[in-house]
């Protein structure tokens, strides 16, 4: 239709769009059909129903297809790898992946220290996360003597016998029979034989405060550990996954100087999967994990966003039920 006279004192007058091309609807291509939309699930439904009931769409896709990965990537006999930060124990989710190292979705773990804090205070006596704002005021805060001892002790042993901290803390606590063994991802994964590297940050972990604390002890342990994760970075080539569960700096600069290793040294890295978890989507990770180590067509990098107590465990299930 054509404008109609105007007042205007603007010398500029609005487009006339009498000439636009159109096409009809339904020849357009479109992002969304209705095969894509969300179901109803219905009370009694089973998880696999439930998962059936999404909609095939952004985030949903991508969770199936990172489910989709680490299914495969067990099936063809490739490495997974799942690095966590402490947030991830201290929400209760040990038990989870504990499970999916049991079922071969996991076959090795990274972690940070306060990881293998909160792993440890949950073997030893069932309960972890100190409640900082209330303990910092007095100086009491980080003071646990076992943790402190227990941790520390096991840096000294690893650092004597030439094993990583992960391994050490898990023999640790193996020794000791602590009475929540059972929901102690290092415990499990020291009875599997499933290696545990350990990147600790000095001056970050509660038991660096401790008298018992030895920082050549700490280094050694901790630097085999970060040698022992590029042996298993490397074999992510053609169809492993690196999962990163809630770490937004340690880890993921941890994986990249993994990479950058592996690659040095002249060995194939290619065609394997990162995905990212956490409840806010940090530079770092994105970039450390989701997108520089695939660039260039050399894998795929997901991210998921969501609280870690809620995505991890329907991450779990998406993979268990993809696997029946």
């Amino acid at each position: 239709m054509s404008l109609p006279p105007s007042k205007s004192r603007y010398a500029a007058r609005p487009l006339d769009f009498a000439g636009l091309n159109t096409y009809p609807l339904a020849e357009r291509p479109s992002k969304v059909s209705a095969g894509d939309l969300a179901r109803p699930c219905p009370p009694g439904a089973s998880a696999q129903d439930f998962f059936a009931s999404l909609p095939n769409l952004l985030a949903v896709r991508e969770l199936r297809a990172a489910a989709a990965a680490v299914r495969a990537a067990r099936d063809q006999g490739r490495a997974v790898i799942a690095g966590f930060g402490g947030h991830v124990i201290k929400c209760g989710l040990g038990p989870i992946l504990i499970d999916l190292l049991a079922r071969g979705y996991i076959t090795a773990f990274a972690c940070n220290g306060s990881s293998v804090i909160h792993d440890f205070e949950i073997a030893l006596v069932g309960a972890t996360s100190e409640d900082v704002d209330a303990t910092l005021g007095s100086g009491a805060f980080g003071g646990a003597e076992e943790t402190g001892q227990g941790v520390n002790a096991a840096c000294a042993a690893a650092a004597a016998d030439g094993i990583g901290l992960g391994e050490a803390v898990g023999r640790w606590l193996e020794a000791a029979q602590p009475p929540y063994a059972d929901q102690s991802v290092l415990v499990q994964a020291y009875r599997q034989r499933a290696p545990v590297t350990v990147h600790v940050a000095v001056g970050t972990d509660i038991t660096h405060i401790h008298p018992t604390a030895d920082g050549a002890h700490i280094g050694a342990a901790t630097h085999r550990d970060f040698r022992l994760l590029c042996a298993l970075v490397r074999e992510l080539h053609q169809g492993g996954v690196y999962l990163n569960f809630g770490s937004a700096v340690i880890l993921p600069e941890v994986f990249l100087k993994a990479v950058t290793t592996v690659r040095n040294l002249g060995y194939p890295l290619t065609g394997f999967t990162t995905v990212n978890f956490d409840f806010i989507q940090h530079y770092r990770p994105l970039t450390n994990v989701v997108r520089r180590p695939v660039a260039g067509g050399t894998g795929r990098g997901i991210a998921l966003t969501g609280h870690h107590e809620l995505l991890i465990p329907l991450f779990a299930t998406a993979i268990n039920e993809l696997s029946d």
